[in-house]
């Protein structure tokens, strides 16, 4: 006959006034040290009594109930409702919420106690941090929870940010994947798919401290201790919209800046302002740079310059500098620590003796005149200028006596500065042009829109070669009979190749070119056809056509086509003079056996491409060739953006090409112009459009001329 289970009777829960609950002698908690009373009371005065208390009845000699009743099970909830009734914010007989256990039970109160406080099982961290989340996400803010909680605000930042870590990490975690130093590594970046990229390369290997975690988090990103980041300022960069990496749980030094590219933007805007400051000083030349090698100077003369003397103030000011300096030095001699505010002062005055010291050296206006300065960044991000250095190209002549040619003053003997002239400022190698070309002549274009005019031709040239299958031979044979012929053989079975040339610069609207879409589309015809196995493409190209292998051949040599223009290095790397001479040269005889067309090949010269970035005098060239010189005219009034905004619609039909563009007269090596420009200029007007005209009756040519104008400046 089968047993029958034992049911087991839970104690009865009721509320029993506080005036009537003692301590138990038998409670095991008596260790105070550690154990907040204060907080739980304040936790118990905002939500209650959570957990109830577990009391005993206190019996008699005869065994009779008292009415009394002992808590072995929650003491320091009793202490925190004693603390409650000591403050008068708890009655003495509020009723308290209690499990009533056997007076008579053979479970003894100490084992009650014990166990109360041993078979807690604690929450999971990440339990406690989802449940902050939660509470934010339903409206309580980061300071109402620390206060709910009675935690700092930096610990509910930190328990949130490890909330915010990937989820496929958060349940690694939670299964005991990884460690909390681990997960607390993670919060440093805020993509998950990078996280979790990281992980994955991590997960298996033996390299997984959270200073490694960390580092491979922010490789991309630039330290905001980096010199580029002192100098522009973190406020700076996250005021211009960058994003800054921080680590809420260890030191950081200011954390990690995410985007690079904004930052060196920020960092030459910075230097060119500061290269345009001291441009005005009258200087040649400035170049400006983050750094520059060793030895940059390397051929150059410095200049000695003269340090100014200090005025009768500036030397009062300086000697109660130093006296102020010693007086505390002295007062503090014996003291182990000097207090902050002292150290502070003593700091100050040693940045402003050193001012005195340091100050700018001054040179003469003729010297400064052809030489030049270099801008960079300190190791600490402060601003380095080196001036006086005079390049050799810029020494003055010297006449046969020995004297040089420098303008002197004749009553007073001292040299004579030359006409104000205009500083050139490179940026990181870039030339930068001046905002203010009101008072400037016709200048060279600027090098990388030559650069990027030269990309667009070579474009359109690859285009033209891979349609001219005849010229593509030739120029493969002049290539090869040039290599065989004109100097020493080459290594290897046959050095005849094709290297696909890629710019180092080009404009945005490059990609969507007409010459871009016919290549690309032929290249996709092409690759539907060729076969990835070597034999198989030898037995290919063997059975196609002479046609079709003239098709084939003049498509390949043509992305070996280079016209673009670069700057010439005189040391070895990169292209020489007579380097880049040949090649723009072939590049004009490629484009006539080609019929090479820019404008039919859909280059027009926008505000974009060209006229926003060339100065007033060049936009009013173009025009005038373009559209005739009556355009010109209306126009030259305008601002620089107006101007370049109509120039572009002027121009828009006339079939206009910049130098870098026209093909070269092989008899006189002169550019080309356009034959739309010659007939412009010879038309007059007629390439006017009607609002610019002066067409009509002579009574309205007033008011039309001023409604020219107007909507021209508009």
């Amino acid at each position: 006959m089968a047993t029958a289970i034992q049911k087991i009777t839970l104690s009865s829960a009721r509320d029993i006034p506080f005036n009537k609950l003692v301590l138990s002698q038998s409670n095991v908690r008596r260790v105070k040290a550690g154990v907040s009373i204060e907080e739980l009371a304040e936790s118990i005065a905002r939500r209650g009594l959570i957990q109830s208390l577990h009391v005993r009845p206190v019996l008699d000699a005869d065994g009779a109930e008292t009415g009394m009743f002992e808590v072995p099970a929650g003491g320091r909830r009793y202490r925190a409702l004693e603390l409650l009734v000591k403050q008068k914010r708890l009655a003495k007989t509020a009723p308290v919420p209690c499990i009533v256990g056997d007076a008579n039970s053979d479970i003894l109160v100490d084992e009650v106690s014990l166990v109360e406080n041993i078979e807690r099982a604690p929450l999971h961290p990440l339990d406690q941090f989802r449940a902050f989340q939660a509470m934010r996400d339903k409206g309580m803010t980061e300071e109402a929870i620390a206060a709910a909680f009675f935690v700092g605000v930096n610990i509910v930042k930190q328990r949130l940010r490890l909330a915010s870590v990937s989820p496929v990490l958060l349940e690694i975690y939670a299964d005991d994947g990884m460690t909390l130093e681990q997960l607390m590594a993670f919060t440093v970046s805020s993509d998950h798919a990078r996280q979790e990229q990281v992980w994955d390369a991590i997960k298996d290997g033996w390299q997984k401290e959270p200073y490694h975690i960390r580092r491979m988090l922010t490789e991309t990103t630039v330290r905001a201790s980096d010199r580029r980041a002192v100098f522009v300022g973190v406020e700076t960069y996250e005021a211009a919209g960058g994003i800054v990496l921080r680590d809420l749980f260890q030191s950081d030094d200011g954390g990690w800046l995410q985007d690079p590219a904004l930052l060196d933007r920020l960092v030459a805007e910075k230097l060119k302002a500061a290269a345009d400051e001291i441009a005005g000083e009258g200087w040649k030349w400035v170049e400006a740079a983050m750094s520059f090698p060793y030895g940059h100077e390397h051929g150059l003369r410095e200049l000695v310059g003269t340090t100014a003397d200090l005025t009768e103030e500036e030397r009062a000011a300086r000697e109660a500098l130093r006296d102020e300096y010693d007086r505390l030095e002295a007062e503090y001699a014996e003291a182990d620590d000097l207090p902050d505010e002292i150290d502070a002062r003593l700091g100050e005055i040693e940045q402003a003796l050193d001012a005195f010291e340091q100050r700018p050296a001054i040179y003469d206006p003729a010297d400064i005149a052809i030489a030049g300065v270099f801008v960079s960044l300190d190791a600490d991000g402060s601003l380095s200028v080196d001036r006086g250095y005079v390049r050799p190209e810029d020494e003055r002549p010297v006449d046969p006596e020995g004297d040089d040619t420098t303008e002197t003053d004749g009553d007073t003997g001292h040299s004579v500065a030359p006409a104000a002239q205009r500083a050139i400022v490179t940026v990181g190698g870039q030339a930068v042009e001046p905002e203010d070309d009101e008072e400037d002549g016709i200048k060279p274009l600027p090098e990388r829109l030559v650069i990027e005019l030269t990309a667009h031709r070579t474009l359109a040239l690859r285009n033209a070669v891979a349609e001219h299958p005849d010229v593509a031979m030739t120029m493969l044979l002049h290539k090869l009979v040039s290599d065989t012929f004109r100097r020493p053989a080459p290594t290897g079975c046959l050095e005849a190749s094709v290297r696909h040339v890629f710019f180092s610069a080009q404009p945005d609207e490059l990609k969507d070119s007409v010459a871009a879409h016919e290549i690309a589309e032929r290249h996709g015809r092409w690759g539907d056809h060729v076969p990835a196995d070597d034999q198989a493409l030898w037995d290919w190209l063997s059975l196609l056509d002479p046609g079709t292998r003239l098709d084939l051949l003049a498509h390949c040599v043509s992305f070996g086509v280079n016209a673009l223009f670069e700057r010439p290095n005189p040391y070895g790397s990169g292209v020489s003079q007579h380097g880049l001479d040949v090649r723009l040269s072939q590049a004009d005889r490629l484009a006539r056996a080609t019929g090479l067309d820019m404008v039919a090949a859909g280059w027009r010269p926008t505000v974009g491409n060209y006229l926003g970035r060339v100065t007033k005098h060049r936009i009013l060239e173009a025009v005038r060739e373009g559209a005739g010189e009556r355009a010109a005219q209306l126009i030259d009034h305008l601002k620089k953006g107006d101007m370049a905004k109509e120039a572009e619609r002027l121009l828009a039909d006339t079939g206009w090409l910049p130098e870098p563009l026209r093909l070269i007269d092989p008899s006189d090596g002169q550019a080309i112009e356009p034959g739309a420009e010659a007939e412009a200029d010879a038309e007059g007007d007629a390439a006017l459009p009607t609002f610019l005209s002066d067409d009509g009756d002579e009574e309205t040519d007033e008011i039309e001329d001023e409604d020219a104008l107007t909507i021209a400046a508009e």
